[in-house]
């Protein structure tokens, strides 16, 4: 079983469109915890950008496209305003984003092996910390992060203009 994060270029946009198509799609139809819109985000645009600034990833198994996060030190909102135990400037943590698994693997490890892959290029790069923030009513995602170490750091408005999401849920983990 030969398993691959690589970060994508721009010959894996239809792959990944169609992977986060297919995720959104299962979201419609079962419970939509992280509040994502078919067709719209995470959608072919944001991947694209994702992929030009080089911050998108993609997980695969055997050639399968089992999961895909983008990985950057943009926190896209006002993580100023968070509880966070220590004080890092913009520039010394990694940020998660758009953390999807294949909903057919959904409970097989896939999301903790891609945190910890996030963890492990964070160290190697010198970064002090990673960061994330997820839609409160995220049970799933919060389960992932608190398994996998992560620290509570406080749900605050990160001023993201969204009006049916006015608070996130943000954690952390320090090294």
């Amino acid at each position: 079983m030969e398993k691959r994060i690589i970060r994508c270029g721009m010959d894996t946009l239809d792959e990944l469109d169609a992977f986060y198509d297919r995720v959104n799609e299962y979201l419609e139809n079962t419970i939509n915890y992280p509040l994502w819109k078919r067709g719209e985000y995470p959608g072919r645009n944001s991947i694209k950008e994702a992929i030009e600034n080089g911050h998108q990833y993609m997980y695969t198994i055997d050639g399968k496209t089992v999961g895909a996060f983008v990985l950057n030190e943009e926190p896209g909102g006002d993580y100023d305003a968070g509880e966070w135990s220590i004080h890092l400037n913009k520039g010394e943590y990694l940020i998660i984003h758009t953390l999807a698994v294949a909903p057919d693997l959904n409970g097989k490890g896939i999301g903790g092996y891609m945190v910890r892959y996030c963890l492990k290029k964070a160290k190697e790069n010198g970064y002090k910390a990673v960061r994330l923030d997820a839609v409160p009513s995220n049970t799933p995602a919060r389960k992932l992060y608190e398994k996998e170490g992560f620290s509570f750091a406080g749900e605050k408005d990160l001023k993201r203009g969204y009006d049916d999401i006015p608070t996130f849920v943000l954690y952390e983990m320090n090294f």
